[in-house]
């Protein structure tokens, strides 16, 4: 029954410092896909590399103190591949596949464009990439989970001020709409919002003013996945007894065998 978790570190070695490695090495996880390690090789100890046991891939940003992905595994995968074919946003270390069997497990970290025009054009232009390449994986006939910050909350029940955020990055319209599409049209799930419909389910909160202790959030970490193993999910929790960035881990128990 493998237990999936998704958890932006908002830098690797800030949340091993809050203690994040060794939550980690409790929770009895099948699968850990991290975003934003902040890190490159020669950063990463023994530690990040191999933490309990888990064997870890990752993708480092060409730029340093900035972005990377990761995968930790209980078991090696059958193969592993690194980037989605963007020479742009490979550089920025935003993607990393494992797999395992007939599932694949991703980490992504979509851009942000809460920066200014120029990021949010960025952002722009990996929605447009990755919509064919989530068509691809969707046409492998795997089973798919990809999990990561996406940094777009879906609907109104996604963030506490939407009213307030219609015209800003992670609630733009276009930027819902293409989320819609992931869904709709090329036949993925949130799976989180299918076993959870309740208000309130954030995974990240500014660190702006009282945005954690007021649940000013907003819910832009996802597991998406192929239809087969997310009618497998029966159990979803955002983490938030501890802190190790300014997201929450998001756990789901999955039934099906890897």
């Amino acid at each position: 029954m493998p237990k999936i978790i998704s958890a932006n570190l908002n830098g690797i070695r800030s949340a091993a410092k809050k203690g994040f490695f060794n939550w980690m090495g409790k929770q009895t996880a099948d699968f850990i896909c991290v975003q934003e390690l902040k890190a490159q090789l020669p950063d990463m100890t023994p530690e990040f590399l191999n933490p309990h046991g888990y064997h870890g891939h990752f993708h480092y940003a060409e730029k340093k103190g900035y972005s990377g992905t990761g995968v930790y595994s209980k078991v090696e995968p059958d193969a592993v591949h690194i980037g989605f074919g963007s020479p742009e946003f490979d550089a920025e270390g935003r993607y990393v596949r494992c797999d395992f069997g007939n599932l694949s497990v991703i980490s992504v970290y979509c851009p942000s464009g809460s920066s200014g025009p120029e990021r949010q054009e960025a952002k722009f232009r990996f929605m447009e990439l990755f919509l064919p390449h989530l068509l691809m994986l969707k046409a492998l006939g795997r089973e798919v989970v990809i999990c990561g910050d996406w940094n777009i909350a879906h609907n109104e029940i996604d963030l506490k001020n939407w009213k307030g955020n219609k015209k800003n990055s992670g609630f733009l319209p276009e930027e819902r709409a293409w989320l819609t599409r992931v869904f709709d049209e090329v036949g993925f799930v949130d799976v989180h919002r299918g076993l959870d419909k309740r208000e309130e389910q954030y995974t990240w909160w500014s660190n702006r003013g009282q945005a954690y202790a007021k649940n000013v959030g907003w819910r832009i970490d996802y597991h998406v996945a192929t239809p087969g193993i997310a009618a497998q999910a029966h159990t979803v929790s955002v983490y938030k007894d501890e802190r190790f960035s300014d997201h929450a881990p998001l756990i789901i128990d999955y039934t099906i065998r890897t």
